[in-house]
């Protein structure tokens, strides 16, 4: 940017200049990205064709073009960029993020749900109904229940311009309650998620929610208490299919959408890995079972029984796995799915209590 020099000779080059040394990955904004959440915050509107309109000096209610209209929108986006930019913002909303476990880019897949996230952020932060201590708080819980529900996926904008005049009309606490409510119901955590969770999709928002989780209550890898589950994805650790690919392929099962499903994801040491290769659920799982009662690790380093069980329930794992081979897969992904969504209700229930 250094050899633009209308820029570094404008107002906002000094509000980027802390950006220099920042070594976040979590969200790297692009041009688009500023522009739409500043318009958003400072117009409380959503569609960019709105934006352009208004940088023209459209007025919406005469629906005539006046040159005042023009400069006060330009006014208003220049302030809403430099708060944008502004370095205490930016970084205590991604320590929203960080702390409800998003801490990688990669579990952050949708770039609609974080530009309203922080929009959000920016919003409550002049609500002077909003505590300062909760802030964060709304803005996690907001973002999470925003990736569960894809709420910003399908028809984006219109979407965030709904929830934005809502947020106006009626106050940020009643309509996150009402919308809590609705979107996110029994019904929803005991049947919507577990069908949502049948997926192949490996950037499949559902599985990052679950990998969230996995992080925020520190689990460990799956036969490991040495390597934690956010260790492996911030490593880029290996990502083990629990009833092997080799295997199911050896027993009939070649779709990809089946033997890849998310429900037969876990994260694992490559060295644990290797150790499983082929084998059927039934043996590593009863192998490792009998190792930890006899006082010894079959993999990883997990040589204590109680030890064993709760890192297979960290990783929800079904208590008779050590019973089931390919016959059993279609049982044991339903029972996975609904251990996982379990894990996910209580993980979006305490996040921020813990």
């Amino acid at each position: 940017m250094k050899n633009d020099e209308e820029f570094m000779a404008s107002e906002f080059a000094p509000k980027l200049e802390w950006m220099k040394n920042d070594q976040s990955s979590i969200f790297e904004p692009e041009y688009g990205d500023i522009l739409r959440i500043a318009f958003m915050y400072q117009f409380h509107r959503a569609k960019m064709k709105d934006l352009v309109s208004l940088l023209g000096g459209r007025n919406f209610r005469t629906r005539e073009y006046e040159e005042v209209i023009a400069e006060e929108s330009f006014r208003k986006l220049g302030e809403g960029v430099k708060t944008f930019m502004t370095e205490y913002y930016f970084k205590e909303f991604l320590s929203a993020i960080q702390v409800a476990g998003f801490r990688y880019k990669r579990l952050n897949n949708s770039r609609m749900t974080l530009n309203f996230a922080y929009t959000l952020y920016l919003i409550l932060r002049e609500d002077a109904s909003i505590p300062k201590d909760k802030i964060k708080f709304y803005v996690a819980k907001w973002y999470v229940l925003s990736t569960l529900t894809s709420r910003y996926i399908s028809s984006p904008e219109t979407a965030m311009e709904a929830d934005i005049r809502r947020i106006k009309e009626k106050g940020f606490t009643e309509v996150f309650q009402k919308t809590e409510a609705a979107e996110l119901s029994e019904t929803f955590w005991t049947t919507g998620l577990v069908q949502r969770l049948e997926t192949s999709a490996i950037n499949s928002p559902y599985l990052n929610v679950f990998l969230a989780a996995q992080i925020c209550e520190s689990d460990n890898g799956m036969f490991t208490n040495y390597y934690k589950v956010d260790e492996l994805i911030r490593m880029q650790g290996e990502v083990h299919h629990i009833f092997p690919k080799k295997y199911l392929e050896q027993h009939g099962i070649h779709e990809k959408s089946k033997y890849n499903q998310i429900a037969n994801f876990t994260y694992l040491d490559s060295q644990v890995n290797k150790a499983i290769s082929d084998d059927a659920p039934c043996v590593y799982f009863s192998k490792a079972l009998e190792a930890v009662r006899q006082g010894k690790a079959a993999y990883g380093n997990i040589s204590d029984e109680s030890l064993l069980r709760q890192n297979l329930e960290q990783n929800c794992i079904p208590t008779n796995i050590t019973e089931m081979d390919y016959s059993n897969y279609d049982e044991f992904l339903l029972q996975r799915r609904k251990l996982m969504a379990q894990k996910i209700k209580a993980f979006y229930i305490n996040l921020y209590h813990g």
